[in-house]
């Protein structure tokens, strides 16, 4: 991460989208915070993904996404974790995709620990993400955003509650016995034995250096979109995904924000993972709402080629 920029930052649509991200986590922080200091989650019964917590406060977002990009958009496919893509507004062919997942780690947000939203436009025309936008309802930095500029090129910006921006760029990539790496392993079954039985990386992770310097490898918790912003901001070195996938709305928008910081994010074969998510169709959508991807991403190729080495998978 840069100093705040003098340069010109997000343009006129990723501004836009940034600013109703804003909005929606303003109306959306007070509510939740009443739910945790309460005790009242308003946890709901999810018939979509029945191993996930689901709130009254993700389906409120939801709404509240699709109800601000249609006075914004007009027509657009909505594709919201929530509920099946669907087109909105009098063009039955729209060239854009708003990708949602309302409300990631609810069931930490409901508790004011941690809370996160994300929201991608991609251009089916292009067959690429064009906006990306990650909000964090509860820290000071507040938004991670990728957008394509008007001459092309992609680049990806942070916002603070402060106001102020700064443009993102990777650090040059530490060598694994020296990064901290994270990985979603809330869940102890699924999750953290998968990762705890991954001997050769702990042992890579903690192993001296050539001059005997000890070892600072970690491994340490993150979720969804924000841990692939959190490597582009340099704030992690890694972030691995090896053992369910991820779904799309919870890659995606951080995989755009990493890619225009200049990152690395690869497959479990070591082929780097495409921006052209096949939104082509809205049978295209359907299949790849449904689909789930595992990857290692990193500040660069070199480290994220160093984890995958070290995988047993």
């Amino acid at each position: 991460m840069s100093t705040a920029v003098s340069e010109p930052g997000p343009g006129a649509t990723a501004a836009e989208v940034a600013g109703i991200v804003s909005a929606v986590m303003a109306e959306s922080r007070p509510l939740l915070l009443d739910a945790a200091l309460s005790g009242r989650s308003g946890e709901q019964e999810n018939l979509r993904h029945s191993d996930n917590f689901l709130s009254a406060h993700d389906l409120r977002m939801h709404q509240r996404y699709r109800d601000l990009f249609t006075q914004v958009l007009g027509s657009f496919v909505y594709a919201s974790e929530e509920d099946d893509p669907a087109v909105i507004g009098p063009d039955p062919d729209p060239d854009l995709v708003v990708l949602v997942d309302p409300l990631d780690t609810s069931e930490l947000a409901v508790r004011a620990l941690h809370g996160y939203t994300h929201v991608m436009l991609y251009s089916r025309s292009l067959a690429r993400p064009v906006v990306a936008v990650i909000g964090d309802i509860y820290h000071q930095l507040q938004m991670y955003v990728a957008c394509r500029q008007d001459d092309g090129a992609d680049q990806a910006f942070l916002l603070t509650a402060a106001g102020r921006t700064y443009p993102l760029r990777t650090r040059e990539p530490v060598p694994l016995n020296r990064a901290l790496v994270t990985n979603y392993l809330m869940r102890p079954a699924d999750r953290l034995v998968p990762l705890a039985s991954q001997r050769r990386l702990i042992q890579a992770l903690t192993a001296p250096a050539a001059d005997g310097t000890a070892a600072q490898g970690r491994i340490g918790v993150d979720f969804g979109s924000v841990s692939l912003c959190h490597v582009a901001a340099g704030q992690t070195d890694a972030t691995i995904e090896f053992q369910k996938g991820f779904a799309i709305w919870d890659l995606a928008p951080g995989h755009y924000v990493l890619d225009a910081a200049g990152g690395t994010v690869i497959d479990l074969h070591g082929n780097n993972l495409p921006l052209d998510y096949g939104l082509d169709t809205l049978a295209g959508i359907n299949a790849a709402m449904d689909a789930r991807r595992m990857f290692i991403a990193a500040g660069g190729p070199a480290l994220a080629h160093e984890i995958l080495a070290a995988l047993d998978v």
